[in-house]
């Protein structure tokens, strides 16, 4: 196995445990408030699904950069909105719950799907920026 080739997945591993440290940190910081209790999807499922999605995107954008260069864009562009599409779906069940938090909730998960997103975005920059 090459580790350079598949680097970006070591990276949006490191990220993702970076950003969800410092997240929790603030979860435990603040683990009295009112408005941080009774969350519909716990900070762990939410974290764990952009992170698998993240992985899978970043493992399909290095198979279509060994094949053609010139199709990571547009892969990164059709999996990314096929990803916004599917956060949608998980969120509905949010959006529909009479959690008195609805908005912190709410603010949270578009929190993190931006988060792993900037991830997602910085790393493919980086892969179509490296020279071959």
């Amino acid at each position: 196995m090459n580790l350079k080739k598949y680097r970006p997945l070591i990276e949006v591993v490191f990220l993702s445990i970076l950003v969800y440290s410092i997240h929790k940190l603030v979860f435990f910081l603040n683990e009295n408030h009112p408005k941080l209790q009774g969350f519909h999807f716990p900070i762990e499922v939410v974290y764990g699904f952009f992170f698998i999605s993240s992985l899978l995107i970043i493992f399909i954008l290095i198979k279509v950069y060994e094949k053609s260069i010139d199709n990571v864009g547009f892969t990164f562009l059709l999996l990314t909105c096929l990803k916004i599409g599917i956060s949608y779906v998980v969120l509905l069940p949010i959006l529909n719950s009479g959690n008195p938090n609805l908005r912190t909730e709410k603010i949270d998960f578009f929190i993190i799907f931006a988060l792993f997103l900037t991830i997602e975005t910085i790393v493919t920059v980086r892969m179509l920026n490296n020279k071959q």
